[in-house]
């Protein structure tokens, strides 16, 4: 049987410089986020997918659990990495600025207006267990948006949620800077939070909604 045809996943490029989103999320951590650990997570996504597909060559499938699952950490990893260095922007575009459009509608809809969603955001982030995420997610089915934790980079993720924007809360995305200071870190990331990509997401979902 022929090794399947894989495709190779690459690291892509920021956004925006590395000091970008200074002073509230520092170069330093920008760059050692990006280069070195994202980097790590496109290498074992790689790896992971070359022997599962190994695997089904040999017909060999041994330790298809533990490539499963590094399947899912390190894809999981890929996928809300490159989601979160475009959920925020450089402040001279347009990072931190209000909601609009849509996303403010929902917003107002499903949380009862901006400051009792970064409340509840907050909140949710502060209190995300060891390695995660905090992620506003649009749920189809219902048509509105949700508050979600995610542990590791693939757990605590019901079916039917499309996220639209993340916060890391790996302690490699604020520890240089912020310590052990969870508060400051969130409460210093709305500053840079990219809203327009947060909408752009949103009105992209709802298009393929059904």
């Amino acid at each position: 049987m022929a090794m399947s045809q894989l495709v190779e996943h690459v690291l892509p490029k920021l956004p925006y410089a590395y000091d970008a989103l200074e002073p509230f999320i520092d170069k330093q951590t920008v760059e050692l986020h990006h280069d070195k650990h994202h980097a790590a997570y496109v290498t074992g996504l790689n790896n992971a997918e070359k022997n599962l597909a190994k695997a089904r060559q040999d017909n060999d499938f041994t330790h298809v659990q533990f490539w499963s699952r590094q399947f899912a950490f390190h894809g999981g990893g890929v996928f809300l990495h490159n989601l979160y260095w475009n959920s925020m922007a450089p402040v001279s575009e347009g990072g931190g600025s209000e909601p609009a459009g849509d996303l403010m509608d929902m917003i107002n809809e499903d949380f009862g207006g901006v400051d009792s969603f970064k409340a509840h955001f907050n909140a949710a982030a502060k209190a995300v267990e060891a390695s995660g995420w905090c992620a506003l997610s649009y749920r189809p089915e219902h048509d509105r948006l949700c508050i979600l934790q995610i542990e590791n980079h693939q757990k605590l993720t019901p079916w039917g949620n499309d996220p639209i924007f993340v916060l890391d809360m790996w302690e490699h995305a604020f520890y240089l800077k912020y310590q052990n200071r969870k508060d400051e870190y969130i409460n210093a990331w709305w500053n840079v939070v990219n809203f327009e990509n947060a909408l752009n997401n949103l009105n992209m979902m709802r298009q393929n909604r059904g």
